[in-house]
């Protein structure tokens, strides 16, 4: 089989990280099982699996295509005479219990995570946080976001140092809001991580400062994207005449202690509720930097951490723009910007097999030291090159003997 010159991982390996044992003891654990016949969880998995890293374009009928490949069957043991159809694999997706999913992504992930050393983390331990809209643009969703008379989901996503560490797909409008989306995300997560020393780090799209006070309450630390003359009243500033202001490539304008508005939702004589601005106790770090090079462009931060610098506040925010090639890497190269399946439970199955292939390829783009794009393509060409062999094994060299039907 063909080993790319200086790799240092293949995917071989890889995939010995998820053994067969785990698979059917998660069978065993959960419902997955229940009312299959052919398609049972572990077939399902590695279907999902093959279909996410071989095809361009993943559909109902390319998996239904994949699952007939004898290639297919031979890689993962599978009877070569089963067959299934598209109908099949929709119920299957609409029905199958997605906890199957989720714990063997849970798994994979605990399992990498640790193949990390302290050494290759950052000084912080940064969790980025945001969403992506992924629209149906037949609109044959049964339920979903509404986005200019498209139905939508929206998948929220974590992501840690190295790796999609938390997920959740949103289909209820009243998840349209970042405000209500993101810090559902988070608090998740940290229920996950018992005295975690995280910070979180958003884009504009969290701006409740009821939010950030329940934040603060629970002594979750976070950076985020505040919208510039935000309305606030300044306690102390922390610039003092030894502060450096002069940044790389920008100018601090602005470091304080501030307190923030909220509305507080009144009842008037008639009935009617409306909201009255006031302050509310806890105090927050406001930020706001000049950029050299786009010249009046400043940028507002809000955050709770005020052993920081600001300049440290300014580059871990910058930071964020990981989570944003992520979501690229998803819709560009794994097939997240087309909805394999139209109901909520299968769709939040595709997207745990998503980010469990995303995690394995970034492993091997990080071990291997090479791009989203390339790591992908020669991802592909080691599990095609693996079947291969296995195939040049089995009948002895001649193919023939293999594709005979």
């Amino acid at each position: 089989m063909t080993v790319f010159k200086g790799h240092k991982i293949q995917v071989n390996q890889l995939l010995e990280a998820i053994p067969n044992s785990l698979l059917i003891n998660l069978s065993s654990s959960t419902n997955v099982d229940r009312y299959a016949k052919v398609l049972h969880g572990t077939k399902m998995f590695y279907l999902l699996l093959y279909g996410i890293i071989e095809n361009e374009k993943l559909s109902q009928r390319t998996l239904e295509d994949s699952f007939s490949d004898p290639v297919f069957k031979l890689l993962f043991d599978l009877d070569k005479t089963e067959t299934v159809s598209r109908s099949s694999i929709s119920e299957r997706l609409s029905k199958i219990d997605s906890n199957f999913f989720r714990q063997i992504y849970e798994c994979i992930y605990e399992q990498f995570s640790k193949t990390y050393s302290e050494s290759d983390r950052n000084k912080y331990n940064l969790i980025r946080v945001d969403s992506t809209i992924v629209t149906d643009t037949a609109g044959k969703m049964a339920e979903g976001i509404g986005n200019n008379g498209k139905k939508a989901v929206k998948f929220s996503v974590a992501l840690d140092n190295h790796l999609p560490c938390e997920l959740k797909a949103f289909t209820s409008s009243s998840y349209c809001s970042e405000d209500i989306a993101l810090p559902e995300v988070i608090l998740n997560h940290v229920k996950k991580e018992s005295n975690h020393q995280n910070i979180y780090v958003l884009d504009r799209g969290l701006q409740s400062t009821r939010t950030m006070n329940d934040f603060n309450k629970k002594s979750i630390k976070f950076i985020c994207r505040a919208k510039e003359n935000r309305k606030y009243e300044e306690q102390k500033s922390l610039i003092a005449a030894d502060t450096k202001t002069d940044l790389d490539d920008s100018i601090l304008i602005k470091d304080s202690i501030v307190k923030l508005y909220t509305g507080v939702s009144i009842n008037n004589k008639k009935g009617n509720i409306h909201y009255r601005e006031e302050l509310v106790e806890n105090e927050f770090r406001l930020v706001v930097i000049k950029s050299k090079s786009l010249e009046g462009n400043e940028f507002w931060f809000l955050s709770n951490n005020f052993e920081l610098s600001a300049e440290e506040i300014a580059t871990l925010y910058r930071k964020r723009w990981d989570i944003e090639v992520f979501f690229r890497f998803l819709k560009q190269e794994l097939n997240v910007s087309h909805l394999v399946s139209l109901n909520k439970n299968g769709m939040e199955v595709m997207m745990y097999m998503t980010l469990i292939v995303a995690m394995l390829v970034l492993i091997y783009k990080k071990a291997n030291n090479v791009g989203y794009k390339t790591a992908k393509r020669r991802f592909s060409m080691e599990v095609r090159n693996l079947a291969i062999a296995l195939i040049v094994m089995q009948c002895g060299g001649n193919p023939d003997l293999f594709f005979k039907t």
